[in-house]
């Protein structure tokens, strides 16, 4: 591939060959696939297509929409790179220390817990839950609920093994989340990989799901969407945030990341600020 520069998100703006380009490439993955990413944050799609592009040595951008097209294993490679996986568990900590002294508490009269991770990618931050809420008692009757579009990052979830080297950030995540108990409890070990407890992997259903497309299969107390809706353009944010109004039971929780926010959504009055500073919200 060639040395050329490439052109700002700004200009992707505007009417320029690469921008019909990229807009042809989405329109042609949505009919091929059903996967929508027309108004993901173009800056971010732009960069993944690039990495691809330089992996395999394409010259252009329609060169990628024709293999696409013809070319089913690499139209899997390229759902692969637009998909979001960046995750670890008790990732944010401080949002699970939070949740466990603030949400937990309001949880605990209900007959039934039903917990909806939406894009949870390959399942750190669901395990999380489980763990956290098997601590507080609430297991038995915690129905957890994680959900992505990419089928692939699903498989890896349903599994429950994460590499062995991660286990010490993890542990430091647990910890300061306020974990309760020694984290090698949850998890078997050999030289690579960690392997958590089937009693973990057991309170977790998967299913592929569609935050673009789809639409709401159940009634929440909690949803949590995490660090996905920052990929997404303000009219995409909106779109999502009615779906999870719509799934979310009266003075149900919303989960969103340290870089996302309800102050400029829809409906961000139909919502208070449950913890202050922590993107804890719960719906009035």
């Amino acid at each position: 591939m060639d040395d050329k520069e490439w052109i700002t998100e700004e200009e992707y703006h505007t009417d320029s060959k690469d921008n019909i380009e990229i807009d042809l490439l989405l329109e042609g993955l949505y009919r091929m696939s059903g996967f929508d990413f027309r108004q993901y944050m173009r800056s971010s799609i732009v960069r993944r297509i690039q990495n691809r592009m330089k992996l395999e040595n394409i010259e252009t951008i329609s060169r990628v929409l024709e293999r696409i097209i013809h070319e089913p294993e690499f139209l899997t490679k390229i759902l692969n790179d637009l998909s979001i996986n960046v995750t670890e568990m008790f990732r944010n900590p401080e949002f699970f220390k939070a949740f466990r002294e603030r949400v937990v508490p309001q949880l605990r009269d209900y007959p039934e817990i039903r917990i909806w991770h939406a894009g949870c990618a390959t399942g750190e931050e669901v395990y999380s839950m489980a763990i956290l809420m098997e601590e507080e008692g609430l297991g038995s009757k915690t129905k957890l609920y994680a959900t992505d579009m990419n089928e692939l990052v699903l498989k890896k979830a349903k599994q429950g093994i994460f590499s062995i080297n991660k286990m010490r950030t993890y542990t430091k995540n647990y910890m300061l989340s306020g974990g309760i108990q020694d984290f090698s409890d949850y998890y078997t070990a050999d030289g690579q990989f960690a392997y958590l407890k089937p009693s973990i992997l057991k309170q977790i259903s998967f299913a592929q799901h569609n935050l673009v497309t789809d639409q709401s299969f159940n009634e929440f107390h909690v949803i949590l969407c995490r660090n996905v809706l920052i990929y997404f353009t303000i009219g995409l944010q909106n779109q999502v945030h009615e779906l999870f109004y719509d799934s979310l039971r009266s003075k149900g929780f919303l989960g969103l990341g340290d870089k996302e926010s309800l102050q400029f959504a829809n409906n961000a009055d139909k919502y208070e600020e449950f913890v202050e500073n922590m993107k804890i919200y719960q719906k009035k």
